[in-house]
């Protein structure tokens, strides 16, 4: 009898365990959609354009506030130059995507 109960806490354990997991995935899922990833293509007049791993151009405004940072420290947009590694973080302002966060990894 024991022994049934000390297996059945185990599985309940188990399946607690792994629900947990996969409901923990759930919100980074959410925050890739509003993430691109890749390396500067193209910045030109307030705006960057972003190459992702699949060859994909992502262009966005970046805004006046926008959070710029280049190894950790903290940058301006102009600073940035072609083909550097970058993850943006964006939002959707009427119908342009805006850039309100890029880090920048040069090393």
């Amino acid at each position: 009898m024991m022994h049934r109960v000390l297996s059945l806490a185990a599985a309940l354990a188990l399946v607690v365990f792994v629900g947990a997991a996969i409901a923990a995935d759930k919100p980074a899922d959410k925050a890739a959609d509003n993430t691109v990833t890749g390396t500067v293509a193209k910045i030109a007049d307030g705006k960057i354009t972003v190459t992702d791993k699949d060859g994909k151009d992502h262009a966005m405004a970046v805004a006046k506030d926008a959070k710029i940072t280049c190894d950790g420290k903290e940058c301006k947009l102009e600073d940035l130059k072609e083909k550097t590694a970058v993850t943006v973080t964006t939002k959707k302002d009427g119908d342009n995507t805006v850039a309100t966060t890029i880090e920048a990894k040069t090393k």
